[in-house]
């Protein structure tokens, strides 16, 4: 049986992310529900000693006790679709505190592609019970997680790693939620649903909670399907210059080569808040000079967001701080579990010895002799835990605790 201190110099983590790999090639090594089962199989019957695979869009990472990383690197290679060459060449590999570090930095989002961003906590819970109930984990990589779970969590409630808006679709939302009163109840057009556009009506109904919405798209099906999905409203692309003149606030995502809408599409001087989020700009500069009409570009939104990040960034120190003390703890904590065997022989040792010595126990003050030396034998352990934190004696620990006891009752 492996001991916790040398599980730790076998604890390896090797991955590709979004760094060195492009979305192609990390879907060539992405894993699925049933090639993670065929890999927890091998590794349970083979020479790996717990394992766990997190597999997301931006990365897959190996996380396992093993001999080298060769084994975990030929492991996820030989049940994926990429092959070795191009995996070693992206790869990086980590192994003892660099490899626990590096799990604390992913599940605080240190390490996400969105700085910040705590999505990948639940999908690390995900990947560690998955495995949990293969029988992949063991009481090392469990106790890991938890601290990697807790670092997070206080990281998310003690800092502002994750505050604020990182996304042009969601930096939108946020604009019309702090500058239009009354947003939920305003009539709302979205013009495009492509990606940002999709993610941007999502976005609308989530946060704003706003369900009176028209969508309009060059492609009627990808309108009508998405209003079906929502439950909005859609509408052709002939009735786009009546919806601009009905609606309160608009978005235009069309991403079109040239403007899609025009200062002559508008013919009253109603007040309205458009938003513009493509790139060429596909609302007329113009229409800025309507009355009433606030126009709102993508690259203002994306100032937003270029502060938002700032502000995160500045909140880098503080989260690496409650990580390295919670590595800390974890280290702390292993360092005790690798003293357990001996503090448990002396406990032992000195319980053969109060039961030998029962008459000598008697204590005046008890009914029972034996619970004055039982309360003397768990202060010795404790006082021996603590000296083998700070201290490095080896063998000279049961001699001191067995004088100590003795001492104390005079045997």
């Amino acid at each position: 049986m492996q001991t916790d201190q040398s599980l730790l110099s076998k604890f390896f983590v090797a991955g590709i992310n979004y760094k060195k790999a492009d979305a192609e090639t990390r879907g060539l090594f992405a894993i699925r529900d049933e090639q993670y089962e065929k890999i927890l199989a091998h590794a349970i019957a083979g020479p790996f000693d717990g394992l766990f695979i997190i597999s997301t869009c931006n990365r897959t990472e190996i996380y396992g006790i093993a001999e080298n990383e060769n084994q975990l690197i030929d492991l996820l290679c030989a049940h994926t679709v990429g092959d070795e060459k191009t995996f070693r060449r992206l790869a990086y590999v980590n192994s003892g505190v660099e490899a626990v570090t590096h799990l604390f930095n992913v599940g605080a989002g240190l390490d996400s592609q969105i700085l910040g961003d705590y999505e990948i906590v639940g999908q690390l819970k995900q990947a560690v019970k998955f495995s949990k109930d293969r029988n992949g984990m063991n009481c090392f990589l469990e106790r890991l997680v938890n601290g990697v779970l807790q670092a997070s969590k206080e990281i998310k409630n003690e800092t502002q790693l994750s505050g604020g808006s990182v996304s042009v679709s969601f930096s939108a939302v946020q604009y019309i939620k702090q500058h239009v009163d009354c947003c939920r109840n305003k009539k709302i057009l979205l013009f495009g649903i492509g990606k940002i556009g999709k993610n941007t009506c999502k976005n609308l109904v989530d946060y704003l909670g706003n369900t009176n919405i028209t969508l309009i798209n060059r492609s009627a099906e990808k309108a009508e399907s998405l209003a079906h999905e929502l439950n909005l409203a859609f509408a052709p692309m002939t009735d786009i210059v009546h919806h601009l003149n009905t609606s309160d606030i608009i978005l235009v995502a069309t991403a079109a080569a040239a403007p899609t809408v025009l200062k002559s599409h508008f013919k009253n001087g109603d007040k309205k808040l458009v938003l513009d989020l493509s790139i060429p700009y596909n609302v007329e500069p113009a229409v800025s000079k309507l009355p009433g009409v606030q126009l709102i570009n993508v690259d203002e939104i994306s100032r937003l967001k270029d502060v938002t990040v700032r502000n995160r960034e500045a909140e880098i120190p503080k989260a690496k701080s409650i990580i390295a003390n919670h590595v800390g703890i974890f280290l702390s904590w292993l360092e005790m579990r690798g003293h357990a065997p001996a503090l448990k022989a002396i406990k032992h040792m000195l319980n053969d010895i109060a039961m030998s010595h029962i008459r000598e126990l008697s204590n005046p003050e008890t009914k029972c002799p034996y619970i004055a030396a039982e309360q003397k034998i768990r202060q010795i352990v404790n006082n021996v835990a603590g000296k083998m934190k700070t201290q490095d004696q080896h063998g000279c620990y049961q001699i001191d605790a067995i004088r100590e006891f003795v001492a104390a009752f005079n045997l």
